[in-house]
């Protein structure tokens, strides 16, 4: 699995299992599934409801837990000083865990002054609860805030993008400001703008088009987090690292 290094000094997989709208034991079983094939990054969150279950998938796997990287995130309603500490100490409770991996600012709330949210995630890193921080859905100009604002480095901004909704000026800007890239939703939730030039293009590597996809995405040094509960999905999603998009399938793919 190709893994990128973020300006925190740890790795982070370039592909994991997200779990948005995951529920109950059927999320625990699909952690555990997706561990024991291979994977080692696991995307949850306060809001996703479910992180007991992906503590728990991840106890059942067997694979230690120093071994997956481990995204959280808290919820715009708590990002006050003080709430901030409470709900990740309770996100630290369900998972059942020393530590995360990453902890992100779910969404931004401008009632809410950044510097202050930021405060209570630098004492977060400082204790070593989170070996990284960093913001989701954010703009560049909100991330260029939050870089100003926090200690410890802003390592990532997880965003919705797939083929077909990707703004080059956005990535740019990531890359000057050495703030990686996750992209949730990179399948579009299974409608993929471009679905005959994906499939065309599969067709030439015995590919799906939902492969192509991935692999554009993770091509680009972007992480790329699908969500998958079958067995076929989770192994088809896995299946995009023994092969590559020419520089011209990945024009005809940048252009859709």
């Amino acid at each position: 699995m190709s893994s990128l290094e973020l300006s925190s000094g740890h790795a982070i997989p370039l592909l994991g299992l997200g779990t948005w709208q995951m529920r109950g034991q059927q999320c625990a079983e699909v952690v555990q599934m997706a561990l024991e094939m291979g994977y080692r990054h696991v995307d949850t969150a306060h809001m996703y409801a479910n992180q007991v279950e992906v503590g728990a998938g991840l106890r059942a796997s067997g694979v230690a837990p120093d071994e997956v990287f481990v995204t959280t995130k808290i919820w715009p309603d708590s990002l006050g000083y003080d709430q901030v500490h409470r709900q990740f100490d309770e996100c630290m409770e369900m998972l059942a865990l020393d530590y995360v991996d990453l902890l992100l600012i779910h969404h931004p709330n401008e009632d809410v002054p950044l510097a202050e949210t930021l405060g209570a995630f630098d004492e977060i890193a400082a204790s070593g609860r989170a070996r990284s921080i960093g913001v989701s859905n954010f703009s560049p100009a909100q991330v260029d805030v939050a870089r100003a604002a926090a200690s410890a480095p802003i390592v990532n901004n997880q965003v919705e993008l797939h083929v077909g909704y990707c703004d080059a000026n956005f990535l740019a800007h990531s890359q000057r400001a050495g703030v990686t890239v996750t992209a949730h939703r990179p399948l579009a939730r299974g409608d993929l703008a471009g679905a005959g030039t994906l499939a065309d293009i599969g067709a030439a590597h015995g590919k799906t088009a939902a492969q192509v996809a991935l692999r554009w995405v993770v091509q680009q040094g972007i992480i790329a987090i699908p969500k998958a509960s079958s067995e076929q999905h989770l192994r088809a999603n896995m299946d995009i690292w023994d092969w590559a998009l020419s520089e011209e399938e990945m024009g005809r793919l940048n252009a859709v």
